[in-house]
């Protein structure tokens, strides 16, 4: 068995959900060898997902855990067979692997929402704006990595799955260059925002119930509501979240800051008259 050197996020999702089901069963992993048939090292390699685990094995492990949720078991068996080499991996060893698991998590998205504070979301920037937040980041990075950066981001708004995006005005204020780079990036938005798959919501400063916004996040939907994704960015990189208690949190979450927020043609107007500032 050949263990892997580096998991992707999806691969780690994978290995985390067959552990909960164990563990669901009450079995240890020795245990769960005992019954697969391997040794207890193996299984412990699936579960840290530094080795694969085949169809068959999947559905005998599900059998023992006493799962019997069919589309779960399916959808797990997706992700253990996928093969998939995306657009992405050209830029493995050259981008962070956060980088990389994100554009595979959004690859494979049923839909995407975006919370925004301070900064335009990625998916909705335009070059110039990107090239200016790239710009800005500390450690600094080379004029090479900042345009490898912006390629990628770029690739990554090819996307066409749902993609509803609540921005604060605070986010459509701030200069992250230029008048002229604020006021292309408005007028982006508004462009955007009349794609079908695209929703775009404002929230004015003075609009009430803004408490619970109170920080960036992208929620990402999986084949099924247990397997959807979580990921907040920090200094120090991106997280996941998805355990079933964080994504009831996060649900909520945007359901309250979706009810604080204009409504799409409401937050069109809005973004049309911050342009007219400019």
């Amino acid at each position: 068995m050949v263990k892997r050197r580096e998991p992707t996020a999806r691969q780690m999702r994978l290995a985390t959900e067959l552990r909960r089901l164990r563990e669901a069963a009450g079995l240890t992993s020795r245990e769960a060898a005992s019954l697969l048939g391997v040794s207890p090292a193996q299984i412990t390699h699936i579960e840290s997902a530094l080795a694969g685990v085949s169809e068959q094995r999947l559905r005998r492990l599900a059998s023992h855990y006493a799962c019997t949720d069919e589309e779960f078991i399916d959808a797990l068996v997706a992700m253990a067979t996928d093969r998939t080499r995306g657009w992405w991996e050209e830029y493995r060893g050259l981008l962070p692997t956060p980088f990389l698991d994100l554009s595979e998590l959004e690859h494979h998205a049923r839909f995407q929402r975006h919370v925004a504070i301070l900064y335009v979301p990625g998916l909705l920037q335009t070059e110039d704006y990107a090239r200016a937040v790239f710009s800005s980041r500390l450690p600094e990075l080379t004029p090479e990595e900042v345009e490898l950066r912006i390629r990628h981001r770029k690739a990554r708004q090819q996307s066409t799955v749902p993609y509803e995006a609540v921005i604060h005005e605070a986010a459509l204020r701030i200069r992250v260059s230029d008048r002229a780079t604020s006021r292309a990036q408005l007028a982006r938005l508004v462009e955007l925002s009349e794609a079908d798959h695209i929703t775009v919501r404002v929230i004015p400063f003075d609009q009430d119930g803004f408490a619970s916004a109170a920080s960036t996040m992208t929620y990402v939907g999986g084949p099924l509501p247990k397997l959807d994704t979580v990921v907040r960015d920090a200094l120090h990189g991106s997280a996941f979240f998805d355990s079933e208690a964080q994504l009831n949190t996060y649900r909520t979450g945007f359901r309250k800051v979706e009810d604080a927020s204009l409504d799409p043609g409401q937050s069109r107007e809005f973004i049309h008259r911050l342009m007219k500032e400019l």
